[in-house]
């Protein structure tokens, strides 16, 4: 008997815990992981010029850095690469901005209310909910109608994940859904802070998404001015005469120059200050006094409102930051993104994410040359990164967090056949701790191996691998009409398999593998398997 990956199946007696199952366990939760990988991921050195002709092996190189650039690879993404090469396929995912879904992922979308959210009306619509449910009498109608708007406010935050969870299973635009998720993670907000459940899914839709692969300034300035920034760190409450400056903080210390880089606390008070008036409003706009009415800035339910600005003159980092308005505060944002410090800061946190929990100096020199030259543009420090040989060299060596490591393993195994239920995604993540929009400090996930290698983590990951490997996942238990509901179990035995993993798996790896009894353990001991928890 052969599994359906033509390995060969035991079919003696079931032992109540079996060895391999301890084994592989074992590895996980032991950190042999990192001891296996390294003797079988050592990779050769690459040129970035020429593909290889259609159907020969990748090398190890090609597909671990391959496995870097998106969440894990897919067919669809494996045919491209070996017609393009690395040179060119990175050249096309650093402009695929517009890369369209499958149709039947786009159905899903399309079919959310987050996908035609008109955010003004909804706050609108939400602050009329709640005046409604002050003027009920206590009792039980009025419980019910919070719990009403509770159920809505859950559902729009679920549907969020959802879509962010679909596409970065799906995109072509692997490298783009990446970035989507990392600046998610480096402008992190918290949905179950005030109104934010209702803010999120337009957050990432408008704030992020658009400027993902753009100019780091830009991307500053439209998480500065969305709603869910604001209300996150309080500075719809900063105004003139009542200085809140949380926000201020964490704009320098965890968004733009980092820990250390040589800004003062009287910095942070001089930036609070020039924020005064940047907040929100779905209302009414204010009445203001003739020269004031034309320094008021309305954008959808952002709100600069020069009656609660500070319009003193400033010293911001060295420089002079004259009173003028919201026009203040984009002057005093791009003073802070070209500091060198900021080139330094964010790229070291991109190449720890990509490359290496302690990042190469040379590569981060490197890195943030190109975003000074360039004037922060991403995408070429993105190109620096990914052409370096300082990757190539650490390819193999780094462990997937949560996201990355749950979005590959539904790559690997159900490749392009599209799931219609999140749900598990989502609770899998929340397992593993790192969920959308559920961290609720603004520093973000960790991106270091430290946060997510410990032994409770990596059993979790083994359920996770056991509950994929014998297809009672639930991913395909449809949720809405969009696509047909089909059989969950997934077939490993593909071209993507042996093109990708068969050939680079370690004689220990193989061994657990040919201990397995049945097709989903087999399926189970893979997934779980040290070349595809490192990459």
């Amino acid at each position: 008997m052969t599994s359906s990956l033509g390995s060969p199946i035991r079919t003696r007696h079931r032992r109540v815990a079996s060895e391999p199952l301890r084994a592989v366990l074992g590895l996980l939760m032991l950190g042999a992981l990192t001891l296996a990988v390294a003797a079988c991921s050592a990779p050769r050195a690459r040129t970035a010029a020429a593909a290889p002709p259609p159907g020969a092996q990748l090398d190890r190189a090609d597909v671990l850095w391959l496995d870097r650039v998106g969440f894990g690879i897919d067919t669809p993404e494996l045919t491209r690469f070996e017609r393009l090469g690395r040179a060119r396929f990175l050249a096309e995912q650093l402009r695929s901005s517009a890369a369209a879904l499958p149709a039947p992922i786009a159905a899903q979308i399309q079919s959310l209310a987050i996908s035609h959210l008109n955010l003004p009306a909804t706050l609108a619509d939400l602050e009329r909910e709640r005046r409604a449910i002050r003027f009920m009498a206590s009792g039980v109608e009025r419980q019910q109608a919070r719990q009403e708007l509770n159920r809505q406010g859950n559902e729009l935050a679920y549907q969020a994940m959802r879509r962010e969870l679909l596409r970065a299973v799906y995109s072509p635009a692997q490298l783009k859904e990446q970035m989507v998720w990392f600046w998610l993670n480096h402008f992190s907000v918290h949905q179950y802070k005030g109104d934010l459940r209702w803010l999120v899914a337009d957050y990432e839709e408008r704030a992020i998404r658009p400027n993902a692969l753009g100019h780091f300034r830009d991307l500053v300035l439209a998480t500065l001015e969305h709603p869910a920034m604001l209300e996150y760190l309080d500075n719809r409450h900063n105004a003139l005469g009542h200085v809140n400056e949380n926000y201020a903080r964490e704009l320098m210390e965890l968004h733009t120059l980092g820990v250390g880089a040589g800004y003062t606390q009287e910095d942070v008070e001089v930036l609070a200050r020039v924020l005064t008036g940047v907040g929100i409003n779905a209302g009414p706009a204010p009445r203001l006094r003739g020269e004031l009415r034309a320094l008021y800035v309305r954008r959808g339910v952002f709100e600069f409102n020069p009656a609660r600005h500070d319009f003193s003159p400033k010293i911001l980092l060295g420089a002079r930051v004259q009173g003028r308005g919201l026009a203040e505060v984009e002057n005093a944002v791009t003073l802070i993104v070209r500091e060198p410090a900021c080139a330094q800061f964010i790229s070291r946190e991109l190449a720890t994410y990509f490359v290496a929990d302690d990042p190469p100096p040379a590569l981060v020199a490197a890195m943030a040359r190109t975003f000074e030259e360039t004037d922060g543009d991403i995408a070429a420090v993105l190109r620096t990164l990914f052409l370096s040989r300082e990757l190539d060299t650490a390819l193999g060596g780094k462990l997937k967090d949560p996201m990355r490591y749950v979005i590959s393993a539904v790559r690997l195994a159900y490749d392009d056949r599209p799931i219609s239920n999140a749900r598990p995604l989502i609770g899998w993540l929340r397992a593993l701790g790192e969920a959308p929009f559920d961290r609720q400090t603004p520093d973000g996930y960790p991106l270091t191996e430290s946060s997510w290698s410990s032994p409770g983590q990596m059993s979790r990951r083994f359920e996770i691998a056991r509950a994929i490997g014998r297809g009672n996942d639930h991913l395909f238990d449809s949720e809405d009409q969009t696509i047909p509901r089909t059989a969950g179990f997934p077939q490993l035995s593909s071209r993507l398999y042996f093109a990708t993993v068969e050939p680079y798996l370690a004689p220990r790896t193989r061994a657990t593998l040919g201990q397995a009894e049945s097709a989903p353990e087999w399926n189970t001991f893979l997934l779980a398997s040290p070349e595809l928890n490192y990459e």
